[in-house]
């Protein structure tokens, strides 16, 4: 009886180790998974213009990208609309302030419009790079880069409206930073689309 009990509770004890070993172990990899995942981010990021900023605004997001070109592209587009979001709200909310000159209002409004375009630009972009398929692979890249390309086209177009002495400076300043950095995400994203196509080239 005795005998028995000891061999019953010998095979409990290893059973727990076992359990033990394996939590350890899966604890383990879900630790070194993001790592991996971060140090992928890194690595794509510094193939691009603005490195830093790449990795800043896309690390965040490393256990849903993995180590897939594809996720990491499309987070980056994915950033860069939210960006292009609350820049629009914010300019639609300056555009009605009392205290903008008529050519600031204008300015604004025109900007807006732009933004509009970068918008519906870059919804086009995610929806395609979700539906990517290796017969139309090519095809739908294409798509992509050209309709990145072209919101970065509105952005600068956007900028550009904010150059010169007419402009309240500090209007001036508070735009400009919104924008140029909304271009640096862009240009991020459309430099990983790039990566990611040409490893289907």
């Amino acid at each position: 009886m005795e005998g028995t009990f000891s061999n019953h509770s010998f095979k409990f004890l290893l059973i727990l180790l076992a359990l033990n070993s394996y939590i350890n172990f899966s604890s383990a990899g879900r630790q070194i998974a993001p790592q991996i995942s971060t140090e992928f981010i890194r690595t794509s990021c510094s193939s691009t213009t603005y490195p830093k900023l790449c990795f800043q605004s896309l690390s965040t997001h490393a256990t849903l990208i993995h180590t897939s070109p594809q996720l990491l592209a499309h987070a980056a587009l994915n950033v860069t609309l939210s960006t292009a979001k609350s820049t629009s709200a914010m300019m639609v909310t300056l555009s009605k302030s009392h205290r903008l000159q008529p050519r600031e209002v204008e300015a604004m409004q025109d900007c807006v419009e732009e933004l509009s375009d970068t918008i519906d630009e870059l919804r086009m972009s995610i929806s395609e790079m979700g539906h990517i398929k290796g017969s139309n692979f090519g095809l739908m890249v294409n798509d992509i880069q050209t309709w990145v390309s072209a919101a970065l086209t509105d952005e600068s177009t956007c900028s550009d409206a904010f150059q010169g002495n007419n402009m309240n400076a500090n209007v001036k300043t508070a735009v400009r930073t919104k924008i140029v950095r909304m271009a640096h995400l862009t240009s991020n994203a459309l430099a990983l689309v790039n990566n990611y196509a040409s490893l289907h080239g």
